[in-house]
């Protein structure tokens, strides 16, 4: 059968499947539902029927050979790549999947230090050396901004047998380095390029939008297809450029992905895919359409700072995703994690994260006009009812690490548990984060100084999600025994 993009080989074979009426004497125990009435009364009959075991006909994602290779050639043609990998085990899979194929123990990658905890927890896994590089930052917004390309260009040169350089494309709050100019430094110096697209499926889609790294010649991208793509929590995929030996990168993504793949999961992917192919281009310009009224009416209240595009300046903030509405929250003397919590708590409206100077909300084709306005006049009161004086607040979400041990020594050595206020001048063990966004605060093999337990201290007054160490009070960190 000749394959389209308006097929969509994996759920196709599930509705086939679901036809067959075939006596289910393997796993899962549910038996289509029947063996658990309220889990089949919360999800649905239609959906326990398709959760099902890798069976010939449905193929198997660990080898597949028939319909989920069938929709990983239609995935890897829609975005442009030379290959696809179905990732069920979330975007942190694909990451490490990346990062793992492309290192082994002792080898260097360069990457900015504002990256998602899973880049880092695949150097603890397999003892890649991190070669960091500190993101710009915005003093007015006190956010980590992009990689320059002069601060790649000296990484490159100072870490000649560096195997790669990782690339967020965007960060959480949206900013683009210049990933074209860094693709082309990186490959003339023999280096691979990964993209940690997480928040960046829209870029293949829509129009007016920062590059996508299979764009701009990027080796591989992990690529969130559940965030902003429309398919289901935990799917993903792993891209690949020309050149890449995909037999070893399915390899390594079989060391740690699931065996008993998903079909949910994979089936979401299979139809989110085929949604973009065809109605990424609207789907993405009324996102836009919606976000850049939204920044516009937030502007006017005064107070908040809703930005965007000017932020650009051709370094440090290349570009910026138009669809991400992120908003400066101190100047009305709330840190953003308590918007997040008074919008969510009297108002309703769940957003996608706040920390101590902003809120981001995530907004789709999916979104009506009528939750836009909400958002907009619900800020309206916010600012009215609980503004205040801004003095004394934290001014920076981000702090310059000073790295003593690889992640993977400090994560594996000799640690003792002490209290965080008694730890300065220590070496982490462990990380600690706030979540979302998930981007460490404290790395293992980082140094504790006291700018960063004052930090964390003042996350916690605030109400920021801590996670990272083993005490889940995060009273107490392990630190690095010497």
């Amino acid at each position: 059968m000749s394959l389209s993009q308006s097929n969509t080989p994996i759920h196709e074979a599930l509705l086939k499947h679901k036809g067959n009426r075939v006596v289910q004497l393997d796993v899962p125990s549910h038996k289509g539902g029947r063996g658990n009435k309220e889990l089949r009364d919360f999800l649905g009959a239609d959906c326990l029927k398709v959760d099902v075991n890798s069976m010939k006909p449905l193929d198997n994602l660990c080898h597949p050979v028939s319909v989920i290779r069938d929709a990983e050639i239609l995935a890897a043609e829609a975005f442009g790549a030379e290959q696809a990998f179905f990732i069920v085990n979330g975007t942190t899979a694909s990451v490490q999947a990346m990062i793992m194929s492309v290192c082994k123990a002792g080898d260097k990658i360069i990457m900015p230090r504002n990256v998602h905890r899973s880049a880092i927890n695949a150097l603890v896994v397999n003892g890649a050396i991190p070669v960091y590089i500190n993101p710009g930052t915005n003093k007015r917004l006190g956010i980590p901004l992009g990689m320059s390309v002069a601060d790649v260009k000296k990484a490159i040169l100072e870490n000649p047998d560096a195997k790669a350089v990782l690339v967020n494309n965007p960060t959480y709050y949206g900013i683009c380095s210049d990933i074209k100019e860094i693709v082309r430094l990186a490959h003339e110096n023999g280096m691979m390029v990964l993209a940690d697209e997480a928040h960046g499926t829209h870029f293949y889609f829509g129009e007016n939008l920062p590059v996508s790294a299979m764009a701009a010649g990027a080796d591989m991208a992990a690529v969130s297809i559940h965030k902003t793509g429309g398919s289901l929590t935990q799917s993903s995929f792993v891209l690949c450029g020309k050149g890449v030996n995909v037999g070893y990168v399915r390899k390594v993504i079989n060391l740690t992905q699931t065996t008993s793949g998903s079909y949910l999961l994979m089936s979401s992917l299979d139809i989110a895919r085929k949604n973009l192919y065809f109605n990424g281009k609207e789907m993405f310009r009324k996102t836009v359409e919606y976000a850049d009224y939204a920044r516009e009416e937030i502007n006017r209240l005064g107070g908040y700072y809703a930005f965007g595009k000017e932020l650009c300046d051709g370094n440090e903030v290349f570009d910026f995703d138009s669809t991400k509405l992120s908003v400066h929250t101190r100047a009305i003397g709330l840190a953003g994690v308590e918007v997040y919590d008074i919008l969510r708590d009297e108002f309703g409206i769940q957003i996608e994260f706040g920390d101590i100077g902003n809120i981001l909300a995530i907004l789709s084709a999916g979104d009506r006009e009528l939750e836009v306005e909400r958002l907009l006049s619900s800020l309206s009161e916010i600012k009215r009812l609980y503004s205040k004086d801004p003095s004394g607040m934290f001014d920076h979400e981000y702090i310059n690490p000073e790295v003593i041990l690889s992640p993977n020594e400090a994560f594996y050595s000799e640690t003792k548990s002490v209290p965080i206020e008694n730890s300065v001048n220590s070496i982490s063990g462990e990380f600690v984060m706030c979540y979302p966004p998930g981007i460490p605060i404290l790395a293992p093999g980082e140094r504790i100084t006291a700018d960063i337990v004052e930090y964390i201290r003042y996350c916690k007054e605030k109400g920021c999600l801590l996670t990272g160490t083993e005490d889940m009070k995060i009273e107490n960190i392990n630190i690095v025994v010497r």
